[in-house]
This record gives structure tokens, C-alpha cells and sequence, in this order.
């Protein structure tokens, strides 16, 4: 369902986030992640192009690699910053790397909020670490659900299971798809004996 129709407006500002998750050869999987901020506007800022961004031009251009195996592992990382608004920017790129050696799990933005927050890191790179983190695991779902019999009618308990409404496990999504895992209406659950 669209969006209602919106006020007479003008646009100002459009950030466009682009995850993408590749298979290598090498059993590894690498997640890129491209973040552009454009304006509508001939933009001023004091250290780009004598002082003006026109518009069309990025405000801010910056990606991540993130190259992890089939646990969510990370073994590496990479970071560009090819449009920023200031030219110290980019000296905080190789920070990125102090997530080698930390797993996508549970826990992972606040790991990454304490690794690469307020003057560790970028805000804009940090913000899309979350974006990259479902994209890995969207990346990898389908060799995970072959190796761990996660699938329709699998044995294991889909590591989706109470993560949102639909995987609620009292909902209608687990009772068609997974029936063995499925634990009853919430309503159903409630003594409905009348009290005397």
C-alpha cells in the first residue's frame, strides 16, 4: 500500500543506501555497502570546489566491504570515502578494520556504537553497518538454510523465529510453515472459563 499523497513540497536532500552481498570463489562472502547524500541545491561548503558542491554533485559518497564466512566472522574490511564535506574525513576509513575479528551476532551495532562511535569513527559509515549486517546474513541465508535443515518443514528452529510479527510463533506465518515450532494462538492460551 503507497503512501498517502504528501503537501505541496519541495525536495532538499536524498540519501541513497545500496547494500550488496557477493559469494567468492574462496568460500567467502564479501558485503559492499554504498552510501551517497546528494542535495537540490548548489550547496556551500567552505573545502569542496572553491566552496560550492553544485548540485548533483555528492555531499557525502562512501562504501565499506565487509568480508565474512559462513558464521558471520569478519575477516576483513575496507573503507572509501570518495566525497565528503571536509578533507579530514577520510583519515578515519582505516578505523573500519578494528571490526576483523568480530562476528555478526546479537549485540553487533552495540558492538560497533562502542569500536567506532562519535570521534572513532564516521556517522555515516556507522549507520550503515546495521543495513550491511542484514544484508550479510540475507547473503548467506540460503547456505545456512541448506546446512542447517532451517527450511519449510526443517528440523532446526529457523533463527528468524519471535524476531517480528510475522515469525511471531503464535502467529499464522510459523503455523502454515512451520507447524512443529508453532506454539499456539496467544488468545487461545487464556482460560476463557467463565468466574463465577
Amino acid at each position: 500500500m503507497p503512501l498517502p499523497p504528501a503537501e505541496d513540497r519541495e525536495l532538499l536532500h536524498t540519501r541513497y543506501i545500496t547494500c550488496k552481498g557477493y559469494k567468492r570463489r574462496d568460500g567467502l562472502w564479501d558485503v559492499e555497502g554504498e552510501l551517497v547524500d546528494l542535495k537540490s541545491f548548489d550547496l556551500q561548503v567552505i573545502e569542496r570546489n572553491d566552496g560550492i558542491i553544485p548540485t548533483g554533485e555528492p555531499l557525502h559518497k562512501m562504501a565499506l566491504r565487509l568480508t565474512v564466512d559462513y558464521d558471520l566472522l569478519i575477516h576483513d574490511v575496507q573503507a572509501s570515502m570518495d566525497y565528503t564535506p571536509f578533507k579530514h574525513c577520510p583519515s578515519i576509513a582505516d578505523n573500519f578494520r578494528r571490526l576483523i575479528g568480530h562476528r555478526i551476532a546479537p549485540g553487533f551495532t552495540r558492538l560497533t556504537r562502542d569500536l567506532l562511535g562519535g570521534i572513532q569513527g564516521c556517522t555515516h559509515l556507522l549507520e550503515m553497518l546495521g543495513t550491511m549486517a542484514t544484508t550479510a546474513y540475507q547473503t548467506t541465508h540460503q547456505e545456512r538454510e541448506k546446512r542447517e535443515d532451517f527450511g519449510i518443514g526443517g528440523e532446526t528452529p529457523p533463527p528468524t523465529l519471535n524476531t517480528c510479527h510475522s515469525f511471531d510463533t503464535h502467529g499464522p506465518v510459523v503455523q502454515r510453515y512451520w507447524p512443529q515450532f508453532y506454539t499456539g494462538d496467544k488468545d487461545s492460551d487464556k482460560d476463557d472459563t467463565p468466574q463465577s
